[in-house]
């Protein structure tokens, strides 16, 4: 993916990457922090060819002469799918890594990482320049976690959902209508409730939206079931 292709968001404090890996198209997302350099990469799904050519096209997001770094690897949740490079980044950059603490057992046995950074609900994820919240979403695994980047001035929260939130619905849930219930209430109380329409999405695959486009339609998600 080129320079161009690959950003996202450049924003005054932040600039925000993606790339798509893998035959499941999962997006890799990388976070910058232009005044020290620091980043956050989301989710090590796979190719770490594509992630250090990710990493690459950010080596100019700093301004001033700083060298942008690689701080701390984020997981938003235990599938394998999200997982695949995470040892081989980890083994290459020997950076921290955080995720649910739900799903840190899980993620050891996928791909051989502890994690360094349980999380909880609630809880900060903070490295230099970059403060993320960590949003507990249960149902799609017991320990999904969105990362939600704080809104820049005139700007909006920046939602990194995984597999929990997409365009048009929540994640799968197994087709268990316990899992899907907690999953949709956990969603509407906390994303849709504390964040604004204007808020943006940008989830584990496929293209983002913004709680805005999707609010309306939680009332048909509940009643579909999925």
């Amino acid at each position: 993916m080129t320079e161009a292709a690959s950003i996202l968001y450049d924003l005054p404090s932040h600039t925000v990457r993606r790339t798509v890996v893998s035959g499941m198209a999962n997006n890799v997302y990388l976070i910058t922090a232009k005044a020290t350099g620091a980043q956050i990469l989301i989710d090590a799904a796979d190719d770490l060819p594509a992630i250090n050519s990710l990493i690459a096209d950010a080596a100019h997001d700093s301004p001033g002469g700083v060298v942008p770094h690689l701080a701390m690897i984020a997981t938003t949740h235990q599938h394998w799918d999200h997982v695949r490079a995470l040892g081989a980044l980890v083994s290459q950059t020997g950076v921290p890594t955080a995720a649910g603490f739900e799903d840190v057992e899980g993620i050891a046995a996928e791909c051989g990482v502890s994690t360094d950074r349980p999380l909880h609900h609630g809880d900060i994820l903070s490295v230099d320049g970059i403060t993320l919240e960590a949003v507990h979403l249960r149902g799609h695994t017991p320990g999904s976690i969105a990362f939600v980047l704080t809104a820049e001035k005139g700007g909006a929260p920046i939602i990194f959902s995984g597999d929990s939130l997409f365009p048009g619905g929540v994640g799968n849930t197994g087709a268990d209508p316990v899992r899907f219930t907690q999953l949709l209430d956990d969603v509407k109380d906390r994303l849709f409730a504390p964040y604004p329409d204007s808020a943006q999405v940008l989830p584990g695959h496929r293209d983002g939206t913004t709680l805005g486009a999707e609010r309306s339609s939680l009332p048909q998600w509940r009643e579909r079931g999925w």
